[in-house]
């Protein structure tokens, strides 16, 4: 079967029902809508959380949960991630230039992973740094200020 084959005559869409249009059509006088109330109304709205005047679940269900908006601009890293840097001078502006934390973010601490103990002197400069990273750094000859 083709389409050029098809018989033009049988159409492949129902034609849309006309409502409203007298006793005999079987969707006269009311158009389908039944008797009063808000559906048989024109410009009828109702949300999609509407319960019929009954508490909707989303207010009955009690809010759990904390976001902190601090979390958005702190980060923690841990020493390891640290070797990837060529300079000996830490700072925000380089772990940024490096992809390490984002551009919003404002405050870093550098944790300690027992694993990766550093090797290499490094300065940190304007960074919080665990009390085990700061003995790790400066037992390597490294500073934090």
């Amino acid at each position: 079967m083709y389409l050029n084959s098809l018989d033009v005559s049988k159409k492949s869409r129902k034609n849309k029902t006309r409502l409203g249009r007298g006793i005999s059509s079987g969707l006269g006088k009311t158009s389908g809508r039944g008797h009063k109330g808000q559906k048989s109304r024109s410009g009828k709205k109702i949300s999609r959380n509407f319960e019929g005047g009954q508490t909707p679940i989303n207010r009955r269900i009690p809010k759990s949960g904390f976001i902190s908006k601090k979390n958005i601009y702190t980060k923690e890293i841990s020493l390891e991630k640290l070797f990837i840097i060529k300079e000996n001078k830490i700072d925000l502006k380089i772990l940024k230039s490096y992809n390490l934390i984002k551009s919003s973010t404002k405050k870093v601490k550098i944790i300690l992973n027992k694993k990766h103990l550093i090797k290499k002197t490094i300065h940190i400069i304007g960074i919080k740094v665990s009390a085990n990273t700061k003995y790790n750094i400066e037992l390597n000859g490294g500073t934090v200020t």
